[in-house]
């Protein structure tokens, strides 16, 4: 014990001496390289919440007392929980990780935290530290572990207010402490980047809690993030906070839109040359909600990733979990769809760049080399314009090999493709110089 807080005083002051200038270590650099060359990743949204079904900002939408709200954790006993079929059904979906939800903006953490009782140990029947089991298993099945952490927190006395949870009651407003919050919150990032192994990133949210301020919030982002890449230099550091990347940030997230598109009203910032990933979820909520069965569709998950990939982005698509640990049987099936998918044409995503051409009403294009992917999504007729400025040597379908005529004018590269029908994705090899 007086070693792990010896440990922690010791990162907390190292920390404080950090330069403004983010420098990020050869082994962040190389991270970063493997991150983007996943392609695909899966979130886990699962805590307390899952036993409202009502989704994970059921303590804020319904403006509950979070002294009631915290009785579930009292039968909170996720029986069927199994690490190992968690990782295995989705490295089977060819997911190259797993983001974890460690404490969202209810305050409850899924770990064996030191630092709150009010933890998925100390507070639930089911006493075991589903992390550690998550960590060990990835570890054992060759799956990264990212985990999410919420700066927001609708619970704790000593956060200062922010835009939203103004409606849920209970909390001790001559308590707001930032100080102490802070220092909260550093600790328990301290924990998890000490007692569960490698891990791929941390993954915050909830900046936006206080972007409406009169007076600028300082979060102390820049000592946090410096916490962090002196726990573990190759752990990148991304915040889901709708703007461009800050000093220290190594991924740039995107929430429910493709870099570039703002349909949903959050991924208006322009696209950094930080390696790009967009969170998407599979059916509406990101936490498990009884009523939202209206998942998208496997050939709309699969052209979403390529879409994504076509981008330069990675997909972190996100699973809410069931209160009692099963992953839902719905998402199950698309996992699965997914993954075979991505065993007959995952080379056409992994490791890839945003192709040549960016993306069109027909589909879009990855590059790997000197090898370009047409992605066809839809076609009316039988040929494809690419205006393509580099010279075409070969092409053929990628799924069989068979040749496909090609011709070179003015405007590109014209490809016969025929009638491709109703199809997920239509992919042709380019060879190019």
């Amino acid at each position: 014990m007086i070693k792990r807080i010896l440990s922690m005083t010791l990162a907390l002051l190292v920390v404080s001496q950090a330069s403004a200038q983010y420098q990020p270590t050869p082994e962040n650099i190389e991270a970063r390289k493997e991150f983007s060359d996943s392609r695909f990743g899966v979130f886990i949204h699962w805590g307390i919440y899952s036993m409202f079904a009502q989704g994970e900002w059921y303590l804020q939408n319904a403006g509950l007392d979070h002294r009631e709200y915290a009785k579930a954790a009292d039968a909170f006993y996720p029986h069927r929980f199994n690490a190992k079929e968690w990782v295995s059904t989705i490295k089977a979906a060819g997911a190259k990780y797993i983001c974890f939800t460690t404490r969202h903006h209810d305050s409850f953490s899924m770990w064996d935290t030191e630092q709150s009782e009010y933890n998925i140990v100390d507070a639930t029947p089911f006493k075991r530290d589903v992390l550690r089991e998550l960590a060990k298993e990835c570890r054992k099945q060759g799956i990264r572990l990212h985990l999410y952490y919420s700066h927001a927190d609708w619970a704790r006395d000593e956060y200062p207010r922010g835009r939203t949870a103004k409606t849920v009651t209970g909390r001790d407003s001559t308590r707001i402490n930032w100080s102490e919050y802070y220092g909260f919150m550093n600790r328990q990032i301290t924990e998890l980047l000490t007692n569960y192994g490698e891990i791929g990133a941390i993954w915050f949210d909830g900046w936006w809690d206080h972007d409406e301020d009169a007076t600028p919030f300082d979060w102390q982002l820049d000592e946090q993030y410096a916490l962090v890449h002196r726990l573990q230099p190759s752990c990148l550091v991304a915040n889901n906070h709708h703007q461009v990347p800050f000093e220290g940030e190594d991924i740039q997230i995107f929430e429910r839109d493709l870099p570039g598109e703002n349909e949903y009203g959050l991924s208006g910032q322009a696209i950094s040359r930080l390696p790009l990933e967009t969170c998407q979820t599979m059916n509406g909520m990101w936490g498990y909600k009884v009523i939202d069965q209206n998942y998208k569709s496997v050939e709309t998950l699969i052209q979403y990733l390529v879409t994504a990939a076509g981008k330069g982005a990675n997909l972190l698509l996100n699973v809410g979990p069931q209160p009692n640990g099963e992953l839902p049987a719905a998402a199950v099936e698309r996992l699965k769809a997914m993954g075979e998918w991505l065993a007959q044409n995952g080379e056409t995503i992994y490791a890839t760049e945003a192709g040549d051409i960016k993306p069109q009403p027909w589909g879009v294009t990855t590059r790997k080399g000197d090898r370009l992917f047409v992605h066809i999504f839809e076609l009316d007729g039988e040929e494809l314009l690419l205006p393509l400025e580099c010279e075409v040597v070969e092409a053929v379908r990628f799924a069989d090999r068979e040749k496909v005529a090609f011709r070179t004018t003015d405007e590109g590269v014209v490809l016969t493709v025929g009638d491709i029908g109703d199809v997920e994705d239509f992919i042709v090899e380019l060879r190019t110089r």
